[in-house]
């Protein structure tokens, strides 16, 4: 399984705690150096606390299950 499919892998494991809030998330794409672009919708989208769900939620869940992530940025 290459990276792209093992960050994909990952996100569907944090796609139902969202979900359960109304809330999904996108993958878009993997840049070199391990940079990863999401993209929040429904409820979380436009959510206040957004921020703090992708970097304290998505982005620890990723580098703690993905050593090569090294960041997770939201895409608009």
């Amino acid at each position: 399984m290459n990276l792209e499919e093992q960050i994909k892998d990952a996100l569907d494991k944090v796609r139902p705690q969202l979900q359960a809030d109304g809330g999904d998330l996108e993958f878009v794409k993997l840049e070199d150096g391990g940079k990863v672009f999401v993209k929040l919708t429904g409820a979380c989208g436009s959510c206040p606390m957004a921020t703090m769900t992708l970097k304290q939620g998505v982005e620890r869940f990723l580098k703690d299950t993905i050593p090569e992530v090294t960041e997770v940025v939201q895409a608009f």
